[in-house]
């Protein structure tokens, strides 16, 4: 059976709602935030969701990672590098896509 529309659209405005919070400086990841909405193994529906964000301005969806601190999204950014640079300006050093000093910049999410 084929979940609804309106099932998929209430999960991605809470996976927002989340996302919304994450301070500026912080990531955290796909996996993280489908744990706080109680449907850990949706890790990807989360990346579904963040995927379909771009036209939400106050969504920062930048601050969204895999598990390991890659630029997993970086594909859908505008530009070569715009999640990199978009990170960078709030303090995060990224190498070769991977996020340096990952556990210190990680914020576990609360729902």
């Amino acid at each position: 059976m084929k979940k609804s529309t309106s099932n998929n659209d209430n999960f991605f405005e809470r996976v927002y709602e989340i996302v919304r919070q994450i301070p500026e400086g912080k990531v955290t990841s796909y996996g993280a935030i489908a744990k706080a909405l109680g449907a850990a193994r949706s890790a990807r529906m989360v990346g579904w969701a963040m995927n379909a964000s771009h036209n939400l301005e106050d969504v920062p969806a930048h601050r969204v990672v895999n598990r390991i601190g890659m630029l997993s999204g970086k594909h859908h950014f505008e530009g070569t590098n715009l999640m990199q640079q978009l990170l960078e300006n709030e303090g995060i050093q990224v190498v070769d896509n991977q996020i340096i000093d990952f556990e210190k910049h990680f914020w576990e999410p609360k729902f």
